[in-house]
C-alpha cells in the first residue's frame, strides 16, 4: 500500500493479490464512514483510485464503500494503530495498522520485531516527515515537472526511474495536488500520504537483504496496512 520503503522488487515481493486488496477494501471501509461518495470525500476518492489501479473488481470495491458507510447488516470496527522501531541494522521503520483486534495487533507486531527493535511512540517518527506522495508520468511531451509542481502546488519534485516524477505535498494538499496535475501535461500513477526518512540508512547486499526480508514479513501481517523505512535506494 502507498508510498513505503523502496526495496528493489518490492511488487514481487508483495503477498498475494487477494491479501492487496483486503488492504485496499480496508482503507476503503474506513474512509467511507465520513460519505459514501467519493466526490465530496477525499479519503475515499483517494483510496476507491488506488482499487482500481490494483484492478479490485467492482463488486468487491462497492461492497467495502458500502459496509464502510454502514449501509450493510454486517458491520467491522477498524481502528488505526501505529507503532515505530528498528529493523535489523538499526534501520528506522513506522508501521501503520488497520485492524478489528487492537491486542492481536499488538501481539503480531511484538513478535514480528523480536528480529528488530521495537520502540515507543516517537522513537523514530521524528526523523521521518508525513507527506503527500504523488507519483506521475508526463501526458504531453513538453510536460515540464518543476513548472507542474509550482503551479499545482506541491512542496518539492523528484525524478524517479522510468520517466516518472515523485511530486511531494503538504498533507492537506495531497488531493487538490492530484486534481491540478493533470492540467499541466501529468497523469497520476498513485497518490498516497505517508512517512518519508530524512536520513536514509545505506547499508551492504547482504544486510539490506536481511532488512528487506523483516519488512517482508511486517508487510505480510494481516493487520498491518503500510510499512515505512529510512532505507536507502
Amino acid at each position: 500500500m502507498g508510498a513505503q520503503w523502496k526495496a528493489k522488487g518490492r511488487a514481487d515481493a508483495a503477498a498475494t493479490k487477494g491479501r492487496i486488496f483486503t488492504k485496499l477494501a480496508k482503507e476503503i471501509m474506513v474512509a467511507a464512514r465520513t460519505g459514501a461518495d467519493p466526490d465530496s470525500n477525499p479519503r475515499l476518492r483517494k483510496a476507491v483510485e488506488q482499487a482500481k489501479r490494483a484492478s479490485m473488481p467492482r463488486d468487491t470495491l462497492e461492497r467495502a464503500i458500502k459496509k464502510g458507510a454502514g449501509l450493510l447488516d454486517e458491520h467491522v470496527q477498524y481502528e488505526s494503530l501505529t507503532f515505530e522501531g528498528f529493523a535489523p541494522h538499526q534501520v528506522p521503520v513506522i508501521v501503520e495498522c488497520l485492524t478489528d483486534n487492537k491486542n492481536r495487533a499488538a501481539m503480531s507486531i511484538r513478535m514480528l520485531f523480536r528480529k528488530g527493535q521495537l520502540g515507543n511512540s516517537g522513537a523514530v517518527s521524528w526523523d521521518f516527515k508525513y507527506l503527500g506522495m504523488i507519483e506521475a508520468t508526463p501526458s504531453a511531451p513538453d510536460a515540464d515537472p518543476e513548472l507542474a509542481a509550482i503551479e499545482a502546488g506541491a512542496q518539492d519534485l523528484e525524478p524517479l526511474v522510468d520517466n516518472v516524477t515523485l511530486f511531494l505535498t503538504d498533507p492537506t494538499d495531497l488531493d487538490a495536488v492530484t486534481r491540478a496535475l493533470p492540467n499541466f501535461g501529468f497523469t497520476v500513477q498513485s497518490a498516497v500520504l505517508g512517512y518519508r526518512p530524512n536520513n536514509p540508512v545505506q547499508l551492504d547486499a547482504a544486510a539490506r537483504a536481511e532488512v528487506e526480508a523483516f519488512l517482508e514479513a511486517l508487510d505480510a501481517d494481516d493487520d498491518v496496512q503500510n510499512v515505512y523505512a529510512a532505507l536507502a535506494d
